[in-house]
């Protein structure tokens, strides 16, 4: 995907066949216009948010990098250009870096309490994201410290519970290992992590278990191959998470891309 092209067609399927409302109140006029947070966050969709305001000829400039932080009442981004164009874009380039900051600052937050425990843990997106956006919820996570994991059904295998309903688990691995990518595999018991670490996958994902559980899941698996990687993946919050981060080395977080809660900025424009 190229995400100019995907912030050019968010930007005109806003203008449609044109804003109505300035068209019909405003005259030909410059303005600039600043793009303030109103709470503190990560920032992360800058770069986005630019693209957004090239789509009509505006000049914007980013006054902090994607991935760093803001506090409230900080502007982050000023633009100029005819105010026609500035209003134009101003809700695409606003819905993005709203939406990319929530998923950044929230992904921080949550590697901030893991690093507490185990540094060298991760916190990681899944595939819930929202269709169309996924480009930029994933990127958005790796602003926050995060790891975008698999982009889709295409770069990585990881055998779920529906796909052992069709074969058994050893059938599966077996026939996965042939493709040369990476392979994961979801477990729900202890003796499950080990079949799946005996057969040498890269990654066990350990789905819905309790701390405990996946503590001994985790030693299992170590034991029998130290390389294979971690997960645990199902109902990780602010709440819990850190009482897994000692038994995993990845901690996927579906609520990252799928609840976001939106960090609110606004623009503020002057004419000139």
């Amino acid at each position: 995907m190229n995400w100019r092209s995907e912030v050019r067609r968010f930007v005109l399927e806003d203008v449609g066949f044109g804003d109505v409302t300035t068209r019909a109140v405003l005259p030909p006029r410059k303005a600039s216009a600043v793009i303030t947070a109103q709470e503190a966050c990560v920032v992360a969709g800058l770069r986005e948010a630019c693209e957004a305001f090239h789509v009509h000829g505006a000049h914007p400039r980013a006054l902090v990098k994607d991935g760093g932080r803001a506090g409230a009442g900080a502007v982050v981004l000023k633009v100029h250009g005819e105010a026609w164009a500035l209003l134009a874009s101003e809700r695409t380039a606003l819905n993005l870096l709203m939406r990319m900051s929530g998923i950044a600052t929230a992904t921080m937050d949550l590697t901030s309490l893991v690093h507490a425990v185990n540094p060298k843990a991760r916190v990681a997106a899944t595939r819930k994201t929202a269709p169309g956006l996924r480009e930029f919820d994933k990127r958005a996570v790796e602003l926050g410290g995060g790891w975008p994991h698999r982009t889709g059904l295409f770069d990585a295998i990881l055998i779920k519970d529906n796909h052992l309903k069709v074969v058994p688990l050893d059938e599966a691995l077996r026939r996965a290992k042939k493709t040369g990518l990476r392979v994961e595999v979801e477990v729900e018991t202890v003796p499950q992590a080990r079949i799946a670490a005996e057969a040498g996958v890269d990654m066990v994902l350990l789905d819905n278990m309790r701390p405990a559980l996946a503590a001994r899941a985790f030693t299992a698996v170590k034991r029998l191959s130290p390389k294979t990687l971690v997960e645990v993946s199902g109902g990780l919050t602010r709440r819990n998470i850190a009482r897994y981060a000692k038994c995993a080395d990845l901690l996927s977080v579906g609520a990252l891309t799928h609840s976001v809660k939106a960090i609110d900025f606004s623009m503020d424009l002057t004419p000139d």
